[in-house]
């Protein structure tokens, strides 16, 4: 991450400073305070990013900041660094909005890594928000993305909005298909008109043309009444037929001439009536393949798809899984009463990580159940639907030649680990189940070793950077 605004809060001036010292070569921008009411003062002057505080302080401790911190800047990641006799008070803090806390003697590589994903998820809180008010002003409050394939479709989305083009809506069943077209429909100049949607696959085919084109009274057994179709229903607006492929082939072409004509005729009417109607569609199918096989009328098809759609499935786009996690968060709390404000690095770990064969449907249902679960003020991995909480990271296949050595066998899997992991040792540790002490002290050796044999680039292996030791000062900060 960047450079961010920290106010760093211990009631030890010497520790204080060493934090500040740390954060500073970090980048960061570092106001320091020593107690809690020097540091809700200095917040409300110097607005930081993320609040890192000792917890255990005389009079004014960190659960005392964190409770007014709440009022002041609601938004504001707070970080606690506590000894290991404090433990269940961490944990309490966590319950009441704590973003995270870390033991000490502290791991500079830990603090560094929580830093950085507590800037992270207040960066999705303000992504959140500006979405929503672009949202708002695109007609929808559902579609929220921030990934490149999805900021995509929204522009392609507001281009065809004010034609009267046909659009055809693709994309995995709960990629938010129906979420896109009433989208297209609020920005369309057809907005103030009726939306209406119908999901082709539900309706039995006996009763699909009734649907689609409505009946007169007698026109079959139990019709003993007129009923406009939703063509008729939709008139002046958009109507939105979803599962597209579901249309028996003899109705095809009736639905054809209404699109080309702009005229129906009930089910056992006589009389044609005129509707205007923009019909947009969506199907799970290949359309193409379902002409070859005689499914489907090349002519619909191409009446259909003058305009093309695709959404992305969430497994391709899983940059938007935090805005749309936090989206989801905010709106069952709201249904349900709770305190839930957020999610817990790790349970967002699970998300990201996570295939989501059911798309957006299913992160807003495991979303849903977890804040339904949650008493605290953060889901954790627990809240999280079991079969999903139990994995880990995606896995993937490891290759060695025979005749290694154990020592070799584990250096390779260790550097593996580490690259899969884009460099992240911290993540890279806990995938592995050891300490960051341990991972470091192995890439120290390899790299040593590399030294020693001239490999080019050896010495990068296992370098600590800006995340070594803090020198003299260091002694401070393993109170």
């Amino acid at each position: 991450m960047g450079s961010a605004r920290i106010l760093a809060v211990d009631d030890e001036r010497e520790t204080c400073e060493a934090l500040a010292e740390m954060l500073s070569a970090w980048g960061h921008k570092v106001e320091t305070a020593f107690d809690g009411h020097d540091a809700l003062r200095k917040a409300g002057e110097f607005r930081p990013d993320v609040v890192l505080s000792d917890l255990a302080m005389p009079e004014t401790d960190g659960l005392w900041l964190l409770r007014n911190l709440r009022e002041e800047l609601p938004d504001c990641p707070v970080v606690f660094l506590t000894g290991r006799g404090t433990i269940d008070t961490a944990v309490e803090a966590i319950r009441e909005g704590a973003y995270d806390f870390i033991v000490k003697p502290l791991d500079t590589a830990r603090l560094k890594v929580c830093i950085d994903r507590a800037l992270e998820k207040k960066e999705t809180m303000r992504e959140v928000q500006t979405l929503r008010r672009r949202l708002k002003q695109l007609g929808s409050t559902d579609l929220i993305a921030s990934s490149t394939g999805m900021r995509k479709v929204i522009e392609m989305m507001e281009k065809v909005a004010p034609s009267k083009a046909s659009v055809s809506i693709s994309g995995e069943s709960g990629t938010g298909k129906e979420v896109v077209a009433r989208t297209v429909h609020n920005l369309s100049l057809r907005r103030d008109k009726p939306f209406i949607a119908i999901n082709c696959a539900s309706i039995p085919a006996t009763l699909i043309e009734s649907e689609l084109f409505g009946h007169e009274r007698g026109a079959f057994t139990g019709a003993d009444q007129r009923r406009p179709g939703v063509f008729e229903m939709a008139h002046g607006g958009t109507l939105f037929l979803d599962e597209l492929g579901e249309i028996p082939i003899d109705l095809q072409a009736k639905l054809l001439r209404v699109l080309e004509e702009g005229r129906l005729r009930r089910l056992g009417g006589k009389v044609e009536i005129e509707v205007d109607v923009r019909v947009l569609s969506a199907t799970n199918r290949d359309l193409k393949q379902e002409i070859k096989n005689q499914r489907f009328r090349e002519d619909l098809y191409f009446r259909l798809n003058v305009f093309q759609l695709h959404l992305p499935p969430l497994r391709e786009r899983r940059e938007d899984v935090p805005i749309l996690v936090q989206h989801f968060v905010d709106k069952f709390r709201g249904d349900s009463a709770k305190r839930v404000s957020g999610v817990h690095p790790e349970a967002m770990e699970v998300l990201k990580n996570y295939d989501w064969p059911g798309n957006i449907r299913e992160l807003r249902n495991a979303v849903e159940r977890a804040v339904i679960l949650c008493d605290g003020e953060l889901i954790t991995r627990e809240h999280l639907p079991p079969d999903m909480a139990g994995k880990g990271p995606e896995r993937h296949t490891f290759k060695l030649p025979f005749g290694l050595s154990l020592d070799a066998v584990e250096r390779e899997y260790i550097l593996g680990s580490l690259q899969r992991n884009g460099n992240n040792k911290a993540r890279t540790a806990e995938v592995l189940g050891v300490s960051e002490k341990t991972l470091y002290n192995k890439l120290n050796r390899y790299a040593a070793e590399n030294r020693a044999q001239g490999t080019p680039g050896g010495g990068n292996l296992g370098g600590q950077g800006n995340d070594g030791p803090l020198g003299a000062n260091s002694s401070y900060l393993t109170r």
